[in-house]
């Protein structure tokens, strides 16, 4: 059975209100590693009274939680995403798409010396339909 927002906010102690709970399950449900205007401009028709200042308020409480993850591969934009276990992301420098990968187990004993705050894994390049794109162009 998938979480809800609202118990993953409570697993955390974060009291679920109406806000918090809506941009958590956006990030919950669209896996697009979304930027702060992207989760405002989504959630504002249906929440009319939501602030960008709200939001990003409820992403920085989330970040610094360890609710969520903000991924600052993106030069002009930090991108959110809720997934909670350990992976990579690739993101391409054409489309500015950011992929998740999975990534073998982690054997973090290695660290265990070690006070760990964040964690991030990333690479950069051209995915596989931006390649195409530039062969068919080339061609």
């Amino acid at each position: 059975m998938k979480e809800t927002a609202q118990n993953r906010l409570r697993r955390y102690n974060i009291k679920p209100s109406v806000q918090r709970m809506a941009v958590l399950d956006y990030l919950m449900t669209h896996h697009t590693h979304p930027t702060a205007d992207t989760i405002f401009n989504a959630l504002y028709p249906s929440i009319p009274t939501l602030s960008k200042a709200t939001v990003y308020n409820t992403l920085n409480l989330l970040t610094e939680q360890g609710v969520i993850q903000m991924i600052t591969i993106d030069e002009k934009n930090a991108r959110f995403d809720a997934r909670e276990t350990p992976h990579l992301h690739f993101r391409c420098t054409e489309c500015g798409e950011i992929f998740d990968f999975d990534l073998p187990p982690f054997q973090m004993e290695m660290l265990k010396d070690f006070e760990i705050s964040d964690i991030q894994m990333y690479c950069k390049g051209v995915c596989p339909s931006c390649q195409k794109k530039k062969h068919s162009i080339n061609n």
